[in-house]
């Protein structure tokens, strides 16, 4: 006999898991990107034969440096990746959103990212046609998604309006008369 199912049980719960630490992990590394601390420096000279021999051993051990954390941060992005394509679980849009396509580095705003708002429409008129263009500066790769302006009405619902079209014409008419003949 098979096993019952409990009510509101999630399958494959642990890899949900484990998907939301690495992108949180990845989030919180990329955020840290810039507030590297910078070493402080040591009062070794390099004429005592004794200091040299500390300052190579301090320069073979690599400081936590921006480098690092971005290269860390692109392996988890790929475990992420991995992870989700071995499971076959969908990210969401918005995790994807947040992650370059091409090189696995989180998308940062103002420091692995930069944004633009751009509208090709002749003189930008058109509000529906915004894009907003993010550009990954590490592999100089572009992402565009459409920034929801007004949506244009169901077919349906545009038919009814252009038979309401002439009454608001007759409308307009008779409110230019009536100005008219205030003035």
């Amino acid at each position: 006999m098979a096993k019952s199912k409990a009510n509101g049980s999630i399958p494959n719960k642990h890899l949900y898991s484990r998907l939301s630490y690495l992108h949180q992990a990845a989030a919180l590394l990329g955020s840290q990107i810039g507030n590297a601390p910078i070493p402080a420096p040591t009062a070794a000279t390099p004429n005592n034969p004794e200091d040299k021999q500390e300052l190579t051993s301090a320069q073979q051990m690599p400081a936590p440096s921006d480098q690092i954390r971005l290269n860390f941060t692109r392996h988890l992005l790929t475990e992420l990746r991995a992870t989700s394509l071995k499971s076959q679980i969908r990210l969401s849009p918005a995790i994807k959103h947040t992650i370059c396509k091409y090189c696995d580095t989180i998308l940062i705003t103002g420091e692995t990212s930069t944004v633009v708002v751009e509208n090709k429409s002749k003189h930008a008129k058109k509000s529906w046609a915004d894009v907003l263009v993010m550009k990954c500066n590490t592999c100089s790769r572009v992402k565009r998604f459409p920034i929801h302006g007004q949506r244009q009405k169901r077919r349906p619902n545009r038919t009814q309006t252009s038979t309401d079209a002439p009454e608001r014409v007759s409308e307009q008419k008779q409110l230019d008369h009536a100005m008219a003949d205030a003035a």
